[in-house]
């Protein structure tokens, strides 16, 4: 196994190379307000960022085309992404308040290189850079039931709570972990009936369902999930855990948890902030 170089490591080297040609990095500036949409001439495999204020989220079970920016106010970071071609892509990300520029369609030109082989501005025997063991993107795949559980022997309180016809659930405070936002769910059953769970979704909301023309309805997709229940038997809990690409939210908008279930109408929305 080869020695996987650091992130920054890395990106700093890419840099360094850019610049010894002439090319530079370009920034990309986002907010909490507003969603930044980034289209990729290939679909995306991977992308990280720097910091935790930023965060980048696109299909990690469908590979699409394109993926989501949005930042809170901190320093300025990097924007690291991988596409289905080995193509790699790297920006630099600042924080502002005012952006002239929502979308952003990104052509294979603007790669810096592949991570078989390297910089794209170089020949390839002269500079292999990076190759599949040295893209510093850790496959978390074999540690989710690890940390999930290690999250359920150490329960944060439960501090966001709705009940509805005999049913309760609850979510903890989430955690933020890599690239990843783990979040811990309870469904308390008090009823006399099972519930069957039909589908239990998480959405990023922002404006008023009211005004139906600023208001808008972002479903986040769970990469993982741990010993999530299809039935809550009447008269017990089940605990479980959720894991989400990472993201932030700005001021106005809010979480939504929506649990629904199957041959019943004893449906339960959870409004969180």
């Amino acid at each position: 196994m080869k020695k996987t170089i650091p992130l920054l490591g890395l990106l700093i080297i890419m840099a360094t190379v850019k610049a010894q040609y002439g090319k530079v990095i370009d920034t990309i500036y986002a907010n909490e307000q507003m969603t930044v949409s980034l289209f990729f001439p290939d679909p995306i495999r991977q992308g990280i960022t720097g910091s935790s204020n930023y965060a980048f989220s696109f299909n990690r079970e469908k590979a699409q085309y394109f993926g989501l920016l949005q930042a809170t106010p901190g320093e300025e970071s990097n924007l690291l992404v991988v596409t289905q071609d080995g193509s790699v892509y790297s920006y630099l990300l600042r924080y502002s308040q005012e952006l002239d520029k929502v979308n952003y369609f990104i052509a294979a030109t603007e790669s810096i290189g592949n991570e078989r082989t390297g910089p794209s501005i170089l020949p390839q025997e002269n500079m292999p850079l990076a190759d599949s063991d040295t893209i510093p993107i850790p496959d978390m795949a074999s540690d989710y039931p690890k940390l999930c559980s290690q999250l359920l022997r150490n329960l944060r309180p439960f501090d966001q709570i709705k009940y509805m016809d005999g049913v309760t659930i609850r979510m903890a405070k989430s955690i933020y972990y890599a690239n990843e936002v783990y979040i811990i769910f309870e469904i308390e059953n008090g009823s006399q009936i099972d519930f069957e769970i039909n589908t239990m979704n998480l959405y990023k909301v922002n404006g008023n369902k009211k005004r139906k023309a600023s208001y808008q309805e972002l479903l986040l997709s769970p990469i993982y999930q741990f010993e999530m229940p299809q039935v809550v038997p009447k008269g017990q809990q089940v605990q479980f855990v959720s894991v989400y690409p990472k993201f932030t939210l700005g001021k106005a908008e809010k979480l939504i948890v929506v649990l629904d279930e199957l041959n019943g109408n004893r449906d339960v929305a959870l409004k969180l902030r």
